[in-house]
């Protein structure tokens, strides 16, 4: 009778191990495997995202100062890949897309330069639109990372 209770007892933890194996064996998910590391993450392509207000009748100046003011300085800086610009109508807002060749060289870019490109481009805008300050409010910032 003992020997029977100690082989249940034997025979329900490995019962239990071989579930506990199952459900990790199935939670696993293979794709996450490949996916980066915190580690790598400053070499992988990253997307800037930046959000405006761009009201309709402020439009076309805001085209003009990004061409002529944030063209020409992202073009020559280290790890630019292109950037996208869009406007929706119904919301009077801006998307920008910014493509960097990693997070790490996007980064490195001294936020006192940025600074510098940023007053000339509002400045741009006021004199265009005879205004006092950047109609263009900055709804939202942050960055996209590329998936494989």
């Amino acid at each position: 009778m003992r020997f029977n209770l100690n082989l249940k007892k034997k025979i329900q933890r490995f019962c239990l191990l071989l579930v506990c194996l199952v459900v990790l064996i199935f939670q696993s998910d293979i794709p996450n495997l490949k996916a980066l590391t915190m580690d790598n993450y400053k070499g992988a392509m990253v997307i800037e995202e930046l959000r405006l207000k761009v009201p309709a009748v402020s439009k076309g100046a805001w085209l003009n100062a990004e061409k002529e003011i944030w063209d020409p300085w992202l073009s020559s800086q280290e790890g630019f890949l292109g950037r996208q610009l869009f406007w929706n109508k119904e919301k009077e807002e801006a998307l920008i897309l910014v493509n960097w060749k990693s997070k790490e060289l996007w980064k490195n870019i001294p936020m006192s330069e940025v600074n510098v490109v940023q007053k000339k481009f509002e400045d741009k805008v006021k004199a265009a639109l005879n205004v006092g300050e950047n109609p263009f409010e900055l709804i939202y910032e942050g960055e996209l990372d590329k998936q494989r």
